[in-house]
């Protein structure tokens, strides 16, 4: 009987040892859990990378907005667009725009020449093609900030389909702020014109621009009064039409990327 009873008082002092090393167990595998979520990276969802304006980007916008501020001042009425010192013949138009802009930027690796913008290449220079679409020859060392990105001439030795094909690959390489220049045979007119793309819709395939004089026409004394024009939009066909004729072409002259800010 002794012995029975000194058997269960020795089992009695052994469970409560067994359960602490149980807890201990569980807790060792808690602490480990808990140090290694505080010793992980935290899971961030990362900031969006804001959108740096350039130089270039800033010269673009400028031009665009005082387009803008034109067509608005306009209000819909056409303006005298006769005189070589009328700011809305068509190419007189995107001139302005670009010099009331230009004076607080510079080419970086020429920051103290002044910008300038050429002028069309004389009528006898463009043979055998009509005048409008070239401009002048002028180096960057000289202030010019554009590059030919892409040019079209009709080639008689292909068929009008393969012209026009090429034509419209050469319209869906327009951008934003590019200067364009053609010659066209169209339904507001025929010869040389100016314009300011805005840009290529690929999903619909069109042209969106800004330009003054494209539509317009003259008074009873003669005086030719056009339309200032803002976001127009056309088809890359549409525009490919008006200069995909025998002769005639157009071409696309961009900012360079390495424009800067003028230090004063």
């Amino acid at each position: 009987m002794k012995r029975i009873l000194a058997l269960l008082l020795l089992l009695t002092l052994c469970i409560p040892v067994l359960a602490e090393e149980d807890d201990w167990a569980i807790l060792d595998v808690i602490d480990i859990d808990v140090q290694d979520a505080t010793e992980a990276e935290p899971v961030t969802t990362p900031e969006p990378v804001p959108d740096v304006l350039t130089p270039r980007d800033d010269f673009i916008n400028r031009i665009i907005a005082l387009g803008h501020d034109l067509y608005i001042k306009a209000n819909g009425k056409s303006q005298r667009a006769h005189y070589k010192e009328d700011i809305y013949v068509c190419k007189n138009f995107t001139v302005y725009l670009f010099k009331q802009n230009s004076g607080d930027f510079c080419i970086a690796e020429y920051p103290d020449v002044k910008l300038r913008i050429p002028n069309n290449l004389p009528a006898e220079k463009c043979k055998p093609y009509y005048y409008g679409f070239y401009w002048e020859d002028i180096d960057a060392e000289d202030g010019n900030p554009f590059y030919e990105a892409a040019a079209f001439r009709y080639d008689p030795k292909l068929s009008k389909e393969e012209n026009m094909a090429l034509a419209m690959d050469f319209m869906r390489q327009v951008q934003r702020g590019d200067f364009f220049q053609m010659s066209g045979d169209y339904e507001y007119g025929v010869g040389a014109h100016s314009a300011i793309m805005m840009g290529y819709d690929a999903e619909k395939d069109e042209i969106h621009w800004l330009d003054s004089n494209m539509r317009g026409g003259k008074n009873k004394k003669g005086i030719r009064y056009g339309l200032v024009q803002y976001d127009e939009v056309r088809s890359v066909e549409w525009w490919a039409s008006t200069f995909c004729k025998k002769g005639r072409g157009a071409t696309i002259y961009r900012l360079r990327d390495d424009i800067a800010y003028r230090e004063d």
